[in-house]
């Protein structure tokens, strides 16, 4: 992500909600503030349909984080690493059950 943002290439990242502290602190060891979108936890066990359908749900915050727009709205999903409109870091959204 870093060699991207490097040449001008905005890049997000996409985990479930199990990896939120853990990307933090990988981000943090690397000096980097990456955006991120969290999706629901667990993954492994999904269905093709559920993973269709929490990719459709990330969809909006994924381009709103590339094109560096603060968390969507109501979305509900997600959140971000990299700071939000006025210098202030984006919130930690609750997952949707």
């Amino acid at each position: 992500m870093s060699e991207l943002e490097a040449q001008g290439i905005p890049s997000v990242y996409v985990a479930s909600t199990e990896f939120v502290e853990a990307g933090e602190a990988q981000a943090r060891a690397l000096g980097l503030r990456p955006a991120a979108v969290f999706v629901p936890h667990p993954i492994q066990d999904r269905t093709d349909e559920e993973m269709r359908a929490l990719a459709e749900g990330a969809v909006e915050e994924i381009v709103a984080r590339l094109v560096g727009q603060p968390p969507v709205p109501g979305s509900g999903w997600g959140s971000t690493s990299r700071p939000a409109a006025g210098g202030q870091r984006g919130s930690r959204r609750p997952a949707r059950s």
